[in-house]
């Protein structure tokens, strides 16, 4: 399983843009490999620390805990990103 995290906040015009592109990306991905996808969401208004921490630069993207994109989500890189990790996590599988 691999976490698609989205860090934003209410009235984000490129927050929401970033969620649009998460969901034009895991549309367009395999269907296999999109449901092996999670995608969360937090709120830097609700998470003081989250908003110490990112508040310049939302919106962040990150997969698996590791940043992938602030500001500018590229459709792109984040497809490549993801069907890099559903591939490692598989390797990972088959080694277990």
């Amino acid at each position: 399983m691999t976490t698609v995290t989205l860090i934003g906040r209410d009235g984000c015009h490129l927050c929401d843009v970033a969620r649009g592109v998460i969901d034009h990306v895991l549309a367009e991905l395999p269907e296999e490999q999109a449901d092996a996808v999670t995608v969360e969401e937090f709120s830097i208004d609700d998470d003081p620390a989250l908003s110490e921490l990112w508040w310049e630069k939302i919106p962040v993207v990150l997969i698996d805990g590791d940043l992938h994109a602030h500001w500018r989500l590229d459709a792109a890189r984040l497809s490549t990103a993801l069907r890099h990790a559903d591939a490692a996590s598989r390797t990972s599988e088959v080694s277990r």
